[in-house]
């Protein structure tokens, strides 16, 4: 929903944009977030842990929990902020965190366990066999309980520039 005569982007020209696939409008230049209010999407995204239904809660970069992925393949970026995104033509966006869609999550069954899983319990809880915690038990627990993932796909995009430099370099052993 939009007031007339109010809002920072006035009268600027209209945009296509998608959200889950979802094709949608908004004004050139807002934040994705207020684009995705104006048309009345409220759920984006998923909580770290339990997998909580998520919404836009700010209006800056301090969001913590509209968080996005943009593009696809090896142009895929994770963890972006909606509510610093400009908009502009063309922006593919998707909700991260959530398996098979962000309104119907299974992860969320996670939340019926919450009173049973406390902080770091799983620090305490798969300590045997020892060898289960790196070939099993925390690759689940990482996968479970990730924000955005890259795709791994390598990006063959050619670049205006390359930062191949570092600030400090240590050379030998102790």
């Amino acid at each position: 929903m939009r007031i007339s005569g109010w809002g920072q982007s006035g009268e600027a020209r209209e945009v296509g944009f998608t959200f889950n696939g979802q094709a949608l409008r908004g004004r050139d230049g807002e934040p994705l977030a207020a684009a995705l209010l104006a048309n009345g999407i409220h759920l984006v995204g998923r909580s770290f842990k339990y997998h909580r239904p998520r919404g836009i809660l700010t209006a800056g970069s301090e969001e913590p929990n509209a968080l996005v992925t943009l593009g696809e393949g090896a142009q895929q970026e994770p963890n972006v902020r909606a509510t610093t995104l400009p908009l502009f033509e063309g922006l593919s966006a998707r909700s991260q965190n959530c398996w098979p869609s962000v309104g119907f999550d299974v992860m969320a069954l996670n939340d019926l366990a919450a009173p049973f899983l406390g902080a770091g319990f799983y620090y305490k809880t798969f300590m045997w066999p020892a060898e289960f915690w790196e070939r099993f038990y925390e690759p689940l627990i990482r996968r479970a309980a990730g924000l955005g993932a890259l795709s791994g796909a390598p990006d063959d995009t050619a670049y205006e520039k390359a930062f191949g430099f570092c600030d400090l370099l240590v050379v030998g052993a102790g």
